[in-house]
């Protein structure tokens, strides 16, 4: 491990801790010296991170620091790689440029026997099978962002068509479809959709109440008292 490595490491290990941290532990954890320790943690101070304590007492690091340059593990940079790749095949124009645009971002700060990671396609995700449903992902996130209704057509499982009006506040990915969670107006409940059952939609100029968060909060709470009703059921 190289020195700029084991510094960016020291921070991480900081950063997971709010408690002190121990220079024996920062030893162990990065396979040096406690006088190595030492000297590293008095060079991260020069540089400007905020890491409170001293050797006996241990080390706390005050939030809002950032270590340039940017540094990853070669795990780290095929776990970004591979959801950039995830992201450019599987989501909408904007959120490809945007995915494209960070990892550009970060291989300019990357030190130059890193970069080679960001290239090394090892890893392959394959282009989605699913049909190009009625509403876009960007449509969709629009919704979610602005806080928007939609106006769909929905055919069920037995093929029954409804015509509704849904507040989305979630999208789930599958491999073989795309689930929609919001507040349906219809059920006057949260329900879950189907994105390759929405035969039409349309974006409402009407916003819907409350705050998105919230909503994903009492949507979470209701699925997890329904996991539990099942559980003591099946108990």
């Amino acid at each position: 491990m190289s020195q700029s490595q084991r510094l960016f490491e020291i921070l991480q290990i900081l950063r997971r801790h709010r408690q002190a941290v121990s220079g024996n532990y920062l030893a162990q954890e990065t396979g040096v010296s406690l006088r190595t320790i030492y000297r590293d943690i008095s060079l991260l101070q020069s540089i400007g991170a905020e890491i409170e304590g001293e050797p006996g007492f241990g080390y706390v690091l005050q939030p809002g620091f950032i270590l340039p340059p940017l540094m990853f593990s070669e795990a780290e940079i095929k776990a970004i790689t591979l959801g950039v790749q995830w992201v450019t095949r599987h989501t909408d124009e904007d959120l490809r440029a945007a995915a494209q645009d960070a990892l550009a971002k970060i291989e300019a700060v990357l030190p130059s026997e890193l970069r080679h990671g960001l290239t090394d396609n090892d890893f392959h995700i394959g282009l989605p099978s699913l049909p190009a449903p009625a509403i876009s992902l960007k449509v969709l996130r629009q919704a979610m962002q602005q806080q928007m209704k939609l106006r769909i057509i929905y055919r069920d499982a037995r093929d029954a068509g409804s015509d509704r009006i849904i507040w989305p506040i979630a999208v789930a990915f599958f491999d073989s479809r795309r689930i929609i969670a919001g507040w349906c107006e219809l059920r006057q409940d949260f329900r879950m959709f189907r994105a390759d059952r929405i035969l039409k939609a349309a974006l409402l100029a009407d916003r819907y109440p409350g705050k998105r968060r919230e909503l994903v909060k009492q949507w979470r709470a209701q699925a997890q008292e329904a996991r539990d009703a099942v559980a003591q059921e099946t108990s």
